[in-house]
């Protein structure tokens, strides 16, 4: 009975450290069930105990009290199994728990393997995610600055397009900028495919990048590809219709995800809660040439989050004529509907207001920790020690915030000092 007990304490403490994430994973007996699958008692107690920042395997032993080579050897079989990203530095091997989505749920599910029982994973993560809703409400529908951001579908872009669309707004511009390329399995279409519900869409089509994909390539969970290899993965995604859904970053993007509408569940919560903004849109959106067109509803059919739809034409002479309507608060701006249209009667225009990017995965995790109560856990983790100049970078993205936001984060901050530092800066 004790060891049962002990063996409950040991998961409930591994999630509340996963909630120390700007998006976490809300306690549910489902998850409960998947962590018992993907961590041993004595990995999620060990697991738990870990710093939010990238550590050392020195970090890692001070906080489990144990040797460094018995602490090294335990992050590298977790490092193994894509529970933990191992980051090679100059100096010293870097380890990181990533959160659930981005991360280790998708890990797990992104090579056929046999230690773990895929089937199972597959459907406590329906249960957990699409069914249960809270944790993809938690992710996708809290704060205004999200995960993931949608790419400009580039097969539509015409020579004046391209003059607006920047390069971090391309999906090439991504394959052909990263240090390490990495395609995995679909997390969503595999997981769809174990409940027979999979579509047609190809599986072996999602893509890593930098160092995240470094560390999977090598521990076997992603496949080395080129950049023409890349590109072309890439075509067969919009040859597909596929949406590409990536890191919401303008620098060093960790994934591009090609989506359908089916399977992917950042479409699903882009169809359930698309007035709450869980998707980071494109800065365009299509715009229908009424009169050209003759509403045959190819642009609906592609279209993942249904924001495009068939309405009468209010035609005098033919009461029965349809035309496209669209949307606008809920489409991506993807354009995979332009590559569908027969009649060239739907093209590109610009948003009023551009959709703001954070520069990198810091500045995006330190807003997102800013708009849902947990910067304290960023800058007080007492895991480890966090240095003067990780201080210092995040202070630096704090006070260039809008006043609002920059006064949130004072608020949770429970410090006369750093209080102080963001007062100081004040316009």
């Amino acid at each position: 009975m004790a060891h049962h007990a002990a063996s409950r304490e040991g998961y409930a403490k591994l999630v509340e450290r996963l909630n120390r994430f700007p998006q976490g994973a809300p306690p549910s007996k489902l998850l409960h069930r998947i962590l018992e699958i993907l961590f041993s008692p004595r990995e999620a107690e060990l697991v738990a105990g870990l710093p939010i920042k990238p550590f050392t395997a020195r970090t890692a032993a001070r906080a489990w009290k144990m040797p460094e080579a018995e602490a090294r050897k335990v992050l590298d079989a977790l490092a193994g199994r894509a529970v933990l990203v191992d980051i090679e530095g100059r100096k010293n091997r870097y380890y990181v728990l990533p959160p659930p989505m981005a991360g280790f749920f998708e890990f797990s599910m992104m090579r056929l393997r046999g230690d773990v029982d895929q089937k199972l994973l597959a459907e406590l993560y329906y249960q957990y995610i699409t069914v249960e809703e809270d944790f993809i409400k938690a992710l996708f529908t809290t704060g205004e600055t999200q995960l993931g951001r949608v790419f400009v579908h580039e097969p539509v872009l015409t020579n004046d397009d391209a003059l607006r669309v920047l390069e971090y707004e391309r999906a090439s511009a991504v394959v052909k900028t990263a240090s390490h390329r990495g395609v995995g399995l679909c997390y969503c279409r595999h997981k769809t495919g174990h409940l027979g519900k999979a579509c047609a869409a190809p599986l072996d089509i999602c893509l890593t990048f930098g160092t995240t994909a470094a560390s999977l390539i090598r521990h076997g969970f992603a496949r080395a590809v080129g950049v023409e290899e890349g590109l072309d993965l890439l075509q067969q995604a919009y040859d597909r219709n596929l949406v590409q859904f990536g890191e919401n970053v303008r620098r060093r993007v960790a994934f591009i995800c090609n989506c359908c509408g089916c399977c992917c569940e950042a479409m699903i919560a882009a169809r359930r809660f698309g007035f709450l903004r869980p998707v980071h849109t494109t800065n365009f959106v299509p715009k229908v040439e009424a009169a050209a067109c003759t509403g045959c509803g190819e642009c609906a059919a592609v279209c993942p989050v249904e924001a495009m739809a068939l309405v009468s034409a209010n035609d005098p002479a033919f009461p029965k004529r349809k035309r496209a309507k669209l949307d606008p608060s809920i489409c991506l701006g993807c354009g995979v509907c332009i590559r569908a249209c027969r009649t060239k009667s739907l093209r590109l225009e610009s948003r009023p207001e551009r959709v703001i990017t954070p520069l990198d995965s810091t500045h995006r995790a330190v807003v997102m920790a800013v708009e849902r109560g947990k910067l304290q856990d960023l800058l007080f983790d007492n895991r480890a020690l966090f240095s003067h100049r990780a201080m210092a970078a995040v202070l630096g993205i704090i006070l260039k915030l809008p006043p609002v936001k920059r006064a949130m984060a004072s608020r949770q901050m429970k410090s006369r000092y750093l209080e102080a530092l963001v007062a100081r800066l004040r316009p």
